[in-house]
């Protein structure tokens, strides 16, 4: 029996990404494993796969023969309390961490895994106040395509030695290579939350800014007009800055988020759109015909676009405002007519770094920006 035989399985019928099938599927056990497979598959397309949350974003791969499945890649490595600083396999989901009253502050839907959070770089309301992903990576293990296994950072916050491939990985959506350790940046739990809801304009978020409040997320969902701004830290602290933006707002304070505070604002097997704009143009944005919802504290908004014409509307609209928009993902008769990415600065470099990664362009194929 081979290495290769030893280390994948045939795959099944719901081993498919993007509508393609792969023919392959393994799940290695450890960093080690993980590298002697993509060592012993060089001429074998790669898609890797976590929960599977956001496996429907971006465009199918012009090929796939295995689908690495980080199942396997479970677990924290370590936690270090004293330091706030943890390290995870990258197919631990984001909700079974359990750092004691320590928090790794990233959002995600239901099943995300760590892997497939770094790889899309994604950050849910809280990125106002903790930051994102790039914000709480402080180091990352990763193995590249010829099956070497790669390090950057460390156990402490502040390490600059090396490149910061965590940087770079992040975002990169699955075409560099695999990720199978993070090391992450932690915060204290807070003692107490609190939501104060108002309907509101999204431009009330600047006087929420000017309040000094210490907002820990400011929310918008312009279908219900609706502004929610989440509060955190002691009990006595946050009932004290609720009061205050009560009293700003007009608003009623709560226990509970509202139904829409962090869901995808499309239907399954719509148009997502993640727009991206200056905080001084995220009322605008808002008072289009198209709804929006996200972040008013950080210009990271999303939509549920009606058709190519709504994703059109919506990029011309950012762009003139001084941002941009990304078409997540789409129904197939959309999605392979459509750019989803858009006009994108500095496409020749993300070229060559992924040249210098992957130069057999195994990871993803087409997947990503200009078709890397």
């Amino acid at each position: 029996m081979t290495a290769l035989d030893e280390l994948t399985r045939p795959a099944g019928a719901d081993d498919v990404v993007g509508g393609v099938p792969a023919r392959l599927v393994a799940a290695p056990r450890s960093t080690a494993e993980a590298a002697a497979l993509l060592a012993a598959t060089q001429d074998l397309t790669v898609v890797v796969r976590g929960a599977g949350t956001k496996l429907d974003w971006g465009p199918p791969p012009r090929s796939l023969d295995l689908i690495i499945d980080t199942g396997n890649l479970s677990g924290v490595v370590e936690h270090a309390a004293g330091d706030l600083i943890t390290i995870v396999r990258a197919g631990t989901p984001l909700q079974a961490l359990d750092l004691g009253d320590q928090l790794l502050a990233l959002d995600g839907p239901e099943g995300a895994t760590i892997g497939g959070t770094v790889a899309t770089a994604t950050s849910g309301p809280r990125r106002l106040h903790y930051g994102g992903v790039r914000d709480l990576l402080i180091g990352i293990t990763v193995v590249r395509a010829d099956g070497k296994v790669a390090k950057s950072g460390g156990k402490v916050v502040k390490n600059v030695a090396g490149y910061d491939l965590g940087k770079l990985y992040t975002g990169s959506y699955g075409t560099l290579g695999l990720i199978t350790e993070c090391a992450f940046r932690l915060h204290p739990r807070p003692q107490r939350a609190l939501f104060v809801r108002a309907v509101a304009p999204p431009a009330d978020a600047a006087r929420i800014r000017a309040a000094a409040v210490a907002p820990a997320a400011i929310e918008i969902d312009s279908a219900c007009g609706e502004l929610a701004t989440l509060l955190e830290g002691t009990p006595d602290g946050v009932r004290e800055r609720a009061r205050i933006l009560e009293k700003l707002l007009g608003g009623e304070i709560s226990d509970e988020a509202p139904a829409w505070w962090g869901v995808a604002p499309w239907a399954p097997g719509g148009i997502g759109v993640k727009l991206s704009v200056p905080l001084s143009a995220v009322p605008a944005i808002a008072s289009g015909p198209d709804p929006v919802r996200g972040s008013a504290g950080t210009g990271i908004l999303y939509a549920g676009a009606a058709g190519i014409t709504g994703v059109e509307r919506l990029r011309a609209a950012c762009v003139r405002l001084g941002g941009h928009a990304v078409v997540l993902t789409a129904p197939p008769e959309v999605r392979d007519i459509l750019d989803m990415w858009g006009p994108t600065p500095g496409l020749p470099l993300m070229r060559r770094v992924k040249d210098q990664f992957d130069p057999g362009h195994r990871f993803a194929p087409g997947r990503f920006v200009g078709g890397i």
